[in-house]
């Protein structure tokens, strides 16, 4: 696989790009968000953590991305 390949993702309803074979928490970190502080829904379903190292990312996948807000 050639690390410079990009592929297309749909990120809450806007095409991002990122390297092909980029996992999500790889995408996450080059986004700088702190996966401890968002939930992700993957192609329509919420992807629980424990799935996140092993999940890689590919063209077409649609991504929501929340992120989690305290409050008082």
């Amino acid at each position: 696989m050639n690390s410079t390949e990009t592929i297309t993702l749909q990120i809450n309803g806007e095409e991002k790009t990122c390297l092909s074979g980029s996992t999500l928490p790889q995408f996450l970190a080059a986004m700088g968000l702190n996966p401890h502080l968002i939930a992700v829904e993957y192609n329509g379903e919420i992807l629980h953590r424990q799935y996140w190292d092993h999940t890689i990312l590919k063209t077409g996948d649609r991504l929501e991305i929340v992120t989690i807000v305290g409050g008082g």
